[in-house]
């Protein structure tokens, strides 16, 4: 019971960032997907590098016990293509537009369906893919400490410095 109620809070302050960070808004949506406006990407990186480092201190401090899922990429790749082509057309991602139902935003209801709908469609395909598209280029529970043989703070710092680098270039391009 803790978990959900753990996670219903999340939500709502992960809910509340988005509408303050303005990333729920329609504008902010078309500007990452034209790479005219960098706002999402920002927020999203930096929500990123807050949770590798959150996540692995937590790890480390052995509170938490991490579980991988395996890099399948025939999911990835249909499943990205999939999402990006939901989002081109609709303007949401799922995420912002519950959010934008939030605020109000009638519009955001036809992302919700679609959502739903193809929720249920992978449901129902499952055993399928499982068979198919889940087999195509599994290569197991990797990380990239992993694969290059370094502690993962390495890995953290190098991707912190590369995000804040990341975050200067787009403010020097107005981005």
């Amino acid at each position: 019971m803790n978990e959900l109620i753990y996670g219903f809070v999340t939500g709502i302050i992960f809910g509340f960032l988005l509408q303050k960070g303005r990333v729920i808004r329609y504008d902010k949506q078309l500007g990452a997907l034209r790479l005219i406006d960098m706002t999402i990407v920002k927020f999203m990186l930096s929500t990123i590098l807050v949770a590798m480092v959150g996540v692995y201190l937590l790890k480390d401090l052995g509170l938490v016990k991490l579980s991988l899922k395996s890099t399948v990429l025939g999911g990835n790749i249909i499943g990205g293509l999939i999402f990006g082509i939901g989002w081109g057309f609709l303007g949401y991602c799922p995420g912002t537009s519950l959010g934008a139902l939030g605020e109000g935003r009638w519009d955001a209801i036809w992302g919700i369906v679609g959502m739903l709908t193809g929720a249920a469609l992978f449901a129902e395909t499952y055993p399928f893919l499982k068979s198919t598209v889940l087999k195509w280029g599994d290569y197991g529970k990797i990380t990239i400490p992993g694969i290059l043989g370094v502690n993962h703070w390495v890995i953290i710092v190098l991707f912190i410095i590369g995000g804040i680098s990341l975050f200067r270039w787009f403010e020097k391009r107005k981005l």
